[in-house]
């Protein structure tokens, strides 16, 4: 068995949709970022390729790469998932926590996991997503970003 870890931190913006776990999350402002900003799976990404023995996220995808301009990180995921299947390597778990202020998110976890499990082929039973604020704490508690961490273990 391998294991990675994987964290990722994005700031809140206006006029962009909200986009956690590969969902869509109804909320007035969205995350930043070159690709569609989804902080959750960006840490599940590098928890995976950590693991796996290769590059993060930031290699694999470079922000200066167009190809990833505004591009759903659930097929960055789909890509992660298919570098690991060429080195012989699969999913078995991921956990992950989500630290925010708000929106909750504990409605959409299920679709946030359905959407993550099939991004990676294998069972929603093998996905966890948790969530926790920072109470009131730094640029998180303040509303002003969210982060996420990841781990993640293969076979």
């Amino acid at each position: 068995m391998r294991v990675g870890i994987g964290y990722d931190i994005h700031r809140f913006v206006e006029s962009r949709p909200f986009m956690l776990g590969g969902i869509e999350v109804p909320n007035i402002k969205g995350l930043e970022g070159h690709s569609d900003g989804d902080a959750l799976i960006h840490a599940i990404c590098d928890a995976i390729l950590g693991a796996a023995g290769l590059n993060d996220i930031g290699h694999q995808f470079p922000v200066n790469d167009d190809r990833y301009l505004n591009i759903s990180s659930a097929e960055l995921l789909k890509e992660v998932s298919e570098k690991i299947k060429k080195k012989s390597l699969r999913v078995e778990y991921v956990d992950s926590v989500v630290i925010l202020e708000e929106p909750k998110i504990a409605p959409f976890k299920d679709s946030m996991r359905r959407e993550i499990s099939a991004c990676l082929g294998i069972s929603m039973d093998s996905v966890s997503i948790k969530a926790t604020t920072q109470e009131g704490i730094g640029a998180i508690g303040r509303g002003e970003a969210l982060a996420a961490y990841a781990i993640a273990c293969l076979i």
